[in-house]
């Protein structure tokens, strides 16, 4: 079994970070702010997921900036956060026996067509009951604090200028200079009182803050709710998790970049997969690799619009390769191909885990796994709607590619850092590719070389099961010649590589239960067998392994088994839902938060499941 270590950190860099799982999150569908069960607003990036930062004190609790707004007396006082039903509207509520107070965050979905670089979030600060006294602290530093700003005072507000943004905090009470480059406000509410604070922002320098007044506020509230819910209800999902796969389809959606469709891997970049140490990543991007459960995902809830957006976005990265070209892993929200990897060093690192990083070098890399994500998806896709001649011959340009190539090492599924290796994963998303291809032609009646597709396919699959097996292990493993066993394995089954009870994928759950996981949580490998990382220091389990094992183990009709698994699984969900990347072995989050991979295989895991269960529990029951 396995444990994890962590770099020592000093007491005083824990108590002045808020833990990872201690946030929720709002949105307005091209960025997002994280809001402390404090009341603090520590990440937020504008105008777009990727852009600079205003707020960072999630990554530098001194220089970072944020946007607090809580009670002076908060330390003593007992706090909750919940989402307002169906919605991403958060609130964040303080309880004492003087008086129960709580904020009200939510940023307003743009209209289509509106400008894109204008951002609005919405704060708000009832009374339910008794009398409190807030703080209000808005210090933003723009730029991952490389940029200056000035600030300037009006009766409506405060103004914050950047060179390449505009901030505009609206207040409905006085404000005044904190002498740090902030706005601030100390205010006593008693019972039914409110304020608001709308901030806006702008790469327009004549931004200025507006009257604020409660019927604006109440009427964007009742647009935003409304957006919200009426989005939800198209979902189909009607099985026994249905509060868990909603919240997970609405943190989705949130991390979708409305202009283009892309989905972000996460929103935030360099939270650590172990404190203290140097495996920070930015995960701002998009991967292919999230691409096949995404849209297996989104269609089998029933968000089709969503579905053919990401697709559109995926088909538009494979038509502008040139003959000859290789995709990505890895590419901006907006198409881009370039991300270069840049140390902050000048931030601290959330409880001093450097470097923070801005950019991701992984999109390099050579990963030969992601054309048969890519054919995996279409698949999925072409049964819904179809494809277009053009996306099908740039299709078939790649696989011709992928067949002079196929037999190359490369990076892996995990990014290691240590040098190209025989990965098994790559293998079997290679074999993924030609036969999902081939069914793709067979069942549009596409022009196809099946003959050499089918070929390459059965070479492919007699090449994982000579060189990806290990009779000494009883197991398939990481790589050819290797012995670490790998959590990717798992995907053997869940691609329909092989038989869920097959011998071979039996033995190798089995193995990986027994090295790899502390139930329910599962690690990706064993850093310290995996010759393959080249990393130091250790991490904690991944959530998406942990959901993969529950569904292998649902389509090997261990059902009760994959249902303890899965339902132990939602209790480490943090307090509103959401999950980051890994679960430290104090229970804690790690790593980006929150993590769209991660959601996406626990819709997954649900829904298999809930089918698995379907099929041996008596109809009357599940009426019930």
């Amino acid at each position: 079994m396995l444990k994890t270590q962590s770099k020592q950190v000093p007491p005083v860099a824990k108590t002045r970070y808020l833990p990872i799982e201690d946030y929720g999150m709002i949105g307005d569908l091209t960025t997002v702010a994280l809001v402390g069960k404090n009341g603090s607003i520590d990440w937020c990036c504008l105008p777009d997921f990727d852009s600079p930062s205003i707020f960072a004190a999630i990554l530098d609790a001194d220089k970072g900036g944020f946007f607090r707004l809580t009670p002076t007396e908060h330390d003593s006082l007992g706090t909750k956060q919940m989402y307002f039903p169906e919605t991403n509207i958060l609130i964040t509520r303080f309880l004492s026996n003087d008086g129960v107070g709580e904020i009200t965050d939510f940023m307003p979905i743009k209209p289509k067509g509106s400008e894109r670089y204008e951002h609005h979030l919405v704060r708000a600060v009832h009374m339910v009951r008794g009398s409190l006294t807030f703080q209000l602290t808005c210090r933003p530093a723009f730029n991952y604090v490389r940029d200056p700003h000035t600030l300037h005072f009006s009766e409506q507000g405060a103004v914050f200028r950047s060179p390449n943004l505009t901030l505009a905090l609206s207040s409905s009470i006085p404000l005044n200079n904190d002498g740090q480059g902030g706005a601030q406000a100390s205010f006593t509410l008693s019972e039914d009182q409110s304020v608001f604070f709308f901030l806006d922002s702008s790469q327009d320098q004549d931004l200025l803050p507006h009257p604020i007044s409660q019927n604006m506020y109440e009427a964007q509230f009742a647009e935003t709710r409304r957006y919200w819910v009426l989005w939800l209800s198209k979902s189909h999902y009607q099985g026994r998790w249905r509060e868990h796969v909603q919240r997970s389809a609405l943190t989705l959606k949130l991390l979708t970049y409305a202009p283009t469709g892309a989905i972000v891997a996460a929103p935030t970049t360099s939270l650590p997969e172990g404190i203290g140490g140097e495996r920070n990543w930015d995960y701002r991007f998009t991967w292919f690799r999230d691409a096949a459960f995404t849209l297996d995902s989104l269609l089998a809830l029933g968000f089709t619009e969503e579905a053919e957006a990401f697709k559109d976005w995926l088909t538009t990265r494979l038509n502008e390769l040139q003959e000859g070209g290789e995709l990505q892993p890895i590419y901006t929200i907006h198409g881009s191909h370039e991300m270069p990897e840049i140390h902050l060093d000048h931030l601290d690192g959330y409880r001093q885990s450097r470097p923070v990083r801005i950019g991701n070098g992984a999109a390099t890399q050579r990963q030969l796994d992601i054309y048969g994500e890519l054919l995996d998806v279409l698949f999925v896709y072409s049964r819904y709607r179809g494809l277009t001649y053009e996306s099908w011959l740039h299709i078939c340009q790649q696989l011709d590619w992928l067949a002079q190539h196929w037999q190359e090492p490369d990076e892996g599924i995990w990014e290691v850092r240590g040098g190209v290796r025989h990965f098994l994963h790559s293998r079997l998303m290679c074999w993924v590719a030609f036969d999902r291809a081939s069914r793709i032609a067979r069942e549009r009646g596409l022009p196809a070389p099946l003959n050499e597709w089918q070929q390459l396919s059965s070479k492919i699959y007699r090449d994982i099961i000579d060189n990806g097996w290990s009779e000494q292990k009883q197991s398939f493993v990481q790589y050819y010649g290797g012995e670490a066993v790998d959590a990717s394995s798992l995907l053997l089954s869940l691609t329909g590589f092989l038989e869920a009870r097959d011998p071979r994928m039996l033995a190798t759950i089995e193995r990986i239960q027994r090295e790899l996981t502390h139930m329910p949580h599962v690690y990706r490998y064993d850093v310290d067998k995996a010759a393959s990382d080249g990393l130091s220091g250790h991490e904690g389990t991944f959530n998406i392994c942990s959901f993969w094992l529950v569904e292998a183990l649902a389509r090997a009709d261990r059902v009760e088994e994959a249902r303890l698994s899965l339902e132990h699984m939602l209790t480490y969900a943090n307090h509103v839902g959401l999950y980051a990347e890994e679960i430290a072995s104090t229970g804690e989050a790690l790593g980006n938060f929150p993590q769209a991979f991660t959601h996406l295989a626990l819709i997954r895991a649900c829904l298999s499941v809930d089918e698995a269960m379907n099929k041996t529990v008596p109809h009357l029951y599940l009426s019930l």
